[in-house]
């Protein structure tokens, strides 16, 4: 089972009454229905891919509606061939779009109305109802954050973008294939999305797998910085020993100050060692004190010697 269907089940078994109930099923209905009208006079048409979503409808509208329900099940027919779960809820159509705020006198709403998230409880349940019916998030373990509202229409986009930001939890949306998509990229705010939703479970599974994966990141960037620094200090290092070995073909070195020959002969028996490391080799044998800037500076010295030879003698 994928991430997605994990996050939509756990929040389908989620116990909300009164004013939750009512604002998760009205994201729901209004995402997932259409109105059908037939001799049996106007019914609520629902169709969903996610069996626990479907549950979830069924036992909202039966605790909280006078309504009778018919339900199937049927095949897409497509290579992917999922199962569709429909519902015809036969009732007082009208009366309970009013309740869930999706209908008014001037007829279905593109965004429900403001009354049914007036309570942040209310917003939490609504947001988690617009996840069950047609949301998406991906795996924690893939390489890739992304989580997805698929949205009625514009306005609606619009609400779902201003009742994520009454959370903190900054949205932005895009048109793709004619559908308007409301999108978070950055982990940290799907894990925000995750706990205002109540998805406490696939919470904890998500942030597991954000922290171990950020840590193995960060462990690899640090292994990156320090395979760096080595190749800089071994290209260094050559670079000094070059330029010593010069000097001694040319028995320059003897010409240099006393400190300069003990970084030199210190440089030559330790071809691998780091300035600090040379510094401290230094202090010990010498039992004078130098830093590894006043090494490097010996260091400068030597190489503006060895460039002056190079000139003069036409050294490569």
């Amino acid at each position: 089972m994928s991430f997605t269907s994990d996050v939509k089940q756990e929040l389908s078994l989620k116990s909300v009454t009164g004013g939750e109930e009512r604002a998760e099923l009205s994201a729901l209905i209004q995402m997932t229905s259409s109105i059908s009208v037939s001799s049996r006079g106007m019914a609520i048409a629902v169709t969903t891919e996610n069996a626990p979503v479907s549950r979830a409808i069924y036992r909202m509208m039966k605790g909280r509606y006078t309504v009778n329900i018919e339900t199937s099940v049927r095949r897409r027919m497509n290579l992917n061939k999922n199962l569709i779960y429909s519902m015809k809820i036969y009732g007082p159509v009208t009366e309970i779009l009013k309740d869930l705020c999706i209908y008014s006198a001037r007829g279905l709403q593109d965004r429900p109305l403001q009354k049914v998230v007036q309570k942040d409880p209310w917003a939490r349940a609504y947001l988690a109802g617009a996840f069950m019916a047609d949301g998406s998030v991906n795996s924690p373990q893939t390489s890739g954050y992304h989580l997805e509202i698929k949205a009625c229409n514009e306005m609606h986009a619009e609400f779902l973008i201003d009742l994520m930001a009454r959370f903190d939890i900054p949205a932005r949306s895009i048109t793709r294939r004619s559908k308007h998509v409301v999108y978070l990229k950055a982990s940290d705010r799907i894990s925000d999305f995750l706990r205002v939703c109540g998805a406490d479970r696939c919470l904890l599974e998500f942030e597991n797998e954000r922290i171990s994966r950020d840590f193995m990141n960060n462990m690899q960037r640090l292994n990156n910085v320090d395979v760096a620094n080595e190749v800089k200090s071994i290209h260094a290092s050559n670079k000094q020993i070059a330029d010593i070995e010069l000097l001694q073909k040319y028995d320059r070195l003897k010409s240099l100050d006393i400190k300069v020959r003990e970084a030199a002969d210190i440089r030559l028996r330790n071809p691998d060692a780091t300035l600090s490391e040379l510094a401290e080799i230094y202090n010990r044998e010498t039992g004078s004190s130098v830093t590894k800037s006043g090494m490097k500076h010996r260091f400068v010295k030597i190489h503006d010697l060895a460039e002056e030879l190079r000139k003069h003698h036409g050294e490569e």
